[in-house]
């Protein structure tokens, strides 16, 4: 066990002292050596992908996370966010992976190789450090630099069409422009639905090898305690094989659960003054640590007969998870991140990432700001649920000219006479904001139908955070993707359509000549 232990604090510890080089060479398109022969489509989807991202930008800001001259070279950027992008297209576990990179060349190309090679690119275990790696933060930063770049290219698309235009020397204030899409949502972790008896069975298991594991380094002749699991695991099968248990029913099987692990954190209690916790793994320790919190919580909610407490752990496993309430169809409360994300021009970006439920409104303001740094003016137009529209968001919109969407607070005006095709015009305004509004729904429907958005199934509080904001990123690049597959269909068109306009008029003037 010690043996264990060691090395894998010592794989840990190289693991932070790796060493990470940016590449001197930027892999050519046109230089990729297929080495069967052949060539690369330049129309291929992961070859567009790969010219959308800012591959410079993002090395700088990974290559931070290493020291400068220590340690094993870690793997390049372009291979490790390459492979969580082409991870989350294809919804393939990490073996698969590996062995549909090695069989693509277009993908190989995409992770930055300068030919293509018949072999592994990395062990699929790598893929939970690149997760480890490239947390929620840094991905944020990456979908936040594609967007910025997009910008840039439309803007200098729109100056090279306008030209300079006139007024240089003017400085005018900038007016609002363009509509903000804002609204939340929930990203379901991959986890049992949270009941308390049987979070408390688990509970009790758990605890139960914790005992069994000190056991092994108690003195000679000490006795084990008793721990009734026999008859606890017995009780367990008893309530759960009722389908639909009373109250008291279900409060005496929450007791006598508790009881149970109640004891073996007693008898963990005394063999700590024995032996301390030095057999005990460092997932054994963190599940103690959980597991003694949890059963604080189930004493407390038991005695004070509530359904609520700050903090509630709903997953030893997953301690960071808290309920959501959404109200929808299926379920009144979902357990997961809660996300605020705002939608301008087909691009949707998180402003906000919390495990803690909050009311979304709060966020309004910040994302106004954010649309206004990088756009360099505010929205004129905020399309939200109802939800934002409080007094204080209020206010703060019409101070600065911004239209947001929704009925107005209070009570609703009485249709007459005078009054008649304003209230139209009214309703026809709010029917329209809706339908503009409900872009982001259909980007939460992608997120979660086409994507992993409906079930994270990472194991950490990190890589959950990772695998949310990776799948924004990926649908921002397939929205960039489309754009520009459009644009190339629609120029070869043209000069499908110039060839034939050419054709025919040679043809016509000769019939005239003739």
């Amino acid at each position: 066990m010690h043996e264990k232990r060691a090395k894998r604090l010592k794989t840990r510890a190289l693991e932070r002292e790796r060493m990470y080089r940016i590449p001197e060479k930027v892999p050519e398109f046109e230089k990729f050596d297929m080495v069967f022969g052949g060539k690369l489509n330049r129309q291929n989807r992961w070859v567009i992908l790969a010219d959308l991202i800012p591959w410079d930008k993002v090395e700088e800001k990974y290559a931070q996370l290493f020291v400068t001259n220590n340690g094993r070279p870690a793997l390049p950027v372009r291979v490790a966010l390459g492979a969580l992008i082409i991870k989350e297209k294809s919804k393939l576990p990490d073996e698969e992976l590996v062995e549909y990179i090695r069989e693509s060349p277009y993908l190989q190309y995409f992770l930055g190789y300068e030919g293509y090679k018949d072999e592994l690119p990395f062990d699929p275990s790598m893929m939970v450090h690149f997760r480890k790696r490239l947390s929620g933060n840094i991905l944020k930063e990456v979908n936040a630099l594609i967007i910025e770049r997009s910008k840039a290219d439309d803007e200098a698309r729109d100056d090279g069409d306008e030209g300079k235009g006139a007024g240089e020397g003017e400085t005018k204030e900038p007016q609002n422009k363009g509509t903000l899409i804002v609204d939340a949502t929930c990203a379901p972790e991959d986890m049992r639905f949270p009941h308390d008896v049987t979070l408390l069975d688990e509970a009790r298991r758990k605890t139960e090898r914790i005992i069994d594991c000190l056991q092994n380094y108690a003195p000679e002749g000490y006795e084990k305690p008793r721990t009734y699991r026999k008859t606890a695991r017995k009780e367990f099968l008893t309530f759960i094989r009722n389908r639909k248990p009373r109250e008291r029913t279900i409060r005496k099987a929450i007791r006598k659960q508790l009881q149970y692990v109640e004891r073996n954190l007693r008898i963990i209690g005394d063999y700590k003054g024995i032996v301390g916790f030095k057999g005990l793994s460092g997932k054994q320790y963190r599940d103690l640590v959980v597991i003694s919190e949890l059963v604080r919580q189930q004493r407390e909610l038991y005695t004070q007969k509530s359904r609520s407490i700050e903090g509630r752990i709903l997953s030893i496993s997953k301690p960071h998870v808290r309920p959501i309430a959404r109200g929808k169809a299926r379920g009144m409360y979902e357990f997961g991140a809660k996300l605020s994300v705002s939608l301008v021009d087909g691009l949707t970006e998180v402003h906000r990432l919390s495990w803690e439920p909050y009311n979304e409104s709060q966020d309004l303001k910040g994302q106004i700001e954010t649309y206004r740094q990088r756009y360099g003016r505010y929205p004129e137009v905020v399309c939200a649920d109802k939800i934002y529209r409080t007094r204080e968001n209020l206010r703060y919109c019409q101070e600065y000219g911004i239209r947001l969407s929704g009925p107005k607070l209070g009570r609703p005006f009485k249709e007459s006479q005078k009054n008649r095709a304003l209230l139209r015009e009214r309703r026809r305004i709010e029917r329209e904001d809706e339908s503009t509004r409900i872009a982001v729904e259909g980007k939460f429907g992608e997120g979660k139908r086409r994507y992993t958005l409906d079930r994270i199934g990472t194991k950490l509080r990190a890589t959950s955070e990772s695998a949310i904001h990776l799948v924004f990123l990926v649908m921002n690049l397939m929205v960039l993707y489309r754009r520009k597959a459009k644009a190339f269909f629609m120029a070869l068109l043209d000069t499908l359509f110039e060839m034939v306009r050419i054709a025919f008029g040679k043809q016509i003037w000769q019939l005239i000549a003739a």
